[in-house]
């Protein structure tokens, strides 16, 4: 059992000589402790760093970690789940396991003797940012972006629900998040119950134009057997005794502006126009009509113009009606979904909008013609942004959707100066620069990072040194204590491997490259963890 309530960890100090604090204690238990000595004024040679969050920043972090210090630190990576690897687990789509083998550099990390995963443990239930910061020298944050950008519209939310609680309960009415629609098709055990029912819709509308909008299209519009032997949650393939998306006949990419303001990439693109089977047109044929503004971006930008040119050709190769239909709905700015009578979704209105400069030299933006349309759908998924949340305890820019920081030093107020740097605190990724960027650039997001801890290194030290006394602090030692005083069941790598090994097999078996557990209890129970 965890326990309900819990006290905050105390420093404890020895009367018996002058080296300042030598132990840990909770609920008067001792933790941990170091030797009693006589004070010095040198510092402890190993640092120890827990960075909240084990997805590619995460990993990142610790590889940069890793080749910065070699031997003078240990890094505890903590994960709310039992499972490692983030958006590589939860994110990526099923028919792209090339990218997910990223995991396998991120595994010889973890198995690394300076490196501890300790999964299923929930920062500020099983552990408050305080006590981590408490236990390390440097506490590095890196749970990304868990929560999404609204709409903003009237009919966003299921009109016979009051609360977001009910609203998650009864599935928002047919109108999701992206994010959580990928979370769904890929086992996020947070989804796992979505009342998603894809055998009663036929027509989806998806805002935005992204790479994760052009995810969810293709998984909604492939041929069953595209991702049978994928890691696709296997509900997903199973709901209503179907294969996925077997009520599905056509998607609706609706976006605000047009083809070459296009947030996707020419690769994305190009994969669900040709490897796809699907029939792919514009809602207009004057949707396709370049501006003199527009031939001046794609001559300047050539992926801009590969965008456009993959759309164009998709256009004009269209014959007939194939078995699903791609819609480019561009220059639409989704105003109100459109509700029927049990509160089902049954459209989403439009405006047409034309593309004008922000000023002289700005960003093009969509401005409103005053002219509607409606698209008939009965399921809406909203792919404009992720956005990160708050942690207790942090300062947040609600605004941005990030923790304040410069250059990965998280600052103790939103838009404060250098010198209010929380000292000891850091940040990566998403959190840090906001939902950017490929897998990859958090790599580069990592070493601005680490850079900045490695600057900060000696007073880190003297600081472990002053508040610990010459031992520094306990680091993981004193972390898994404290969470096995308290009886969160820690999922390390050992477990994780048990859990690992058990789907691969069981996909293996069935023909799958794995076939994902999807409830946290089971996660545990094949942990090797009792559930009584």
């Amino acid at each position: 059992m965890r326990l309900a309530s819990r006290s905050v960890l105390t420093l404890g100090s020895c009367s018996r000589c002058t080296a300042g604090v030598y132990s840990i204690e909770w609920n008067g238990i001792r933790l941990w402790s170091a030797a009693c000595g006589p004070a010095t004024s040198s510092v402890p040679e190993k640092l120890h760093v827990c960075i909240v969050g084990s997805g590619p920043a995460g990993f990142y972090t610790v590889d940069r970690l890793l080749k910065r210090y070699g031997d003078r630190v240990h890094v505890s990576i903590l994960d709310r789940l039992p499972t490692p690897f983030g958006l590589v687990r939860s994110g990526v789509a099923p028919d792209h396991q090339d990218t997910k083998n990223v995991t396998n550099q991120f595994s010889s990390l973890a198995t690394d003797p300076r490196v501890s995963f300790l999964g299923n443990v929930l920062v500020g239930r099983d552990v408050d940012i305080s006590e981590l910061r408490a236990l390390h020298h440097a506490v590095v944050l890196a749970y990304g972006a868990e929560s999404d950008r609204r709409l903003g519209i009237p009919g966003e939310d299921d009109p016979t629900t009051s609360t977001s609680a009910l609203r998650w309960s009864r599935g928002g009415g047919g109108v999701f998040s992206a994010r959580e629609f990928v979370w769904w098709y890929n086992g996020h055990p947070d989804a796992r119950h979505l009342p998603i029912d894809l055998s009663k819709v036929r027509s989806v509308a998806i805002c935005g134009i992204g790479n994760v909008a052009l995810d969810c299209a293709r998984v909604l519009l492939s041929p069953p057997d595209r991702f049978t032997p994928t890691d696709l949650a296997a509900h997903a393939l199973r709901q209503s005794g179907s294969p996925l998306g077997s009520a599905v006949r056509e998607v609706h990419l609706v976006a605000r502006r047009g083809p070459v303001q296009a947030a996707c990439t020419p690769k994305e693109l190009k994969e669900l126009l040709t490897e796809c089977g699907v029939s792919a047109r514009t809602a207009a044929p004057d949707q396709l009509t370049v501006s003199e503004a527009d031939a001046a971006e794609m001559k300047a930008t050539r992926l801009k113009r590969r965008v456009y040119e993959l759309v164009s050709k998709a256009q004009q190769q269209q014959q007939g009606r194939s078995r699903r239909d791609l819609f480019f709905q561009f220059y639409r700015n989704p105003v109100e979904v459109l509700r029927g009578p049990d509160g089902g979704v049954a459209g989403i209105r439009v405006e047409r909008t034309v593309v004008r400069p922000d000023g002289p030299g700005g960003t093009a933006v969509a401005v409103g013609s005053g002219v509607y349309d409606t698209i008939e759908c009965q399921l809406v998924l909203k792919s404009i942004g992720y956005k990160s949340l708050p942690l207790h305890g942090v300062a947040f820019d609600n605004r941005r959707g990030v923790i304040p920081n410069l250059e990965g030093r998280v600052l103790k107020q939103v838009r404060a100066c250098v010198s209010t740097c929380d000292e000891g605190l850091y940040v990566v990724g998403w959190l840090k620069r906001g939902p950017t960027g490929i897998i990859g650039t958090n790599l580069v997001d990592a070493e601005e990072t680490v850079a900045c801890v490695a600057a900060d290194t000696d007073a880190l030290l003297r600081a472990g040194e002053k508040t610990h006394g010459s031992a520094g602090p306990p680091g993981l030692a004193g972390l898994t204590a404290l969470l096995r005083q308290r009886g969160v069941r820690v999922v390390d790598w050992r477990r994780w491997r048990l859990l690992d090994e058990h789907e691969v097999a069981a996909g293996r078996a069935a023909g799958r490259v794995r076939e994902k557990e999807t409830e946290v209890k089971e996660m545990l129970r094949v942990c090797g963890f009792s559930m009584e």
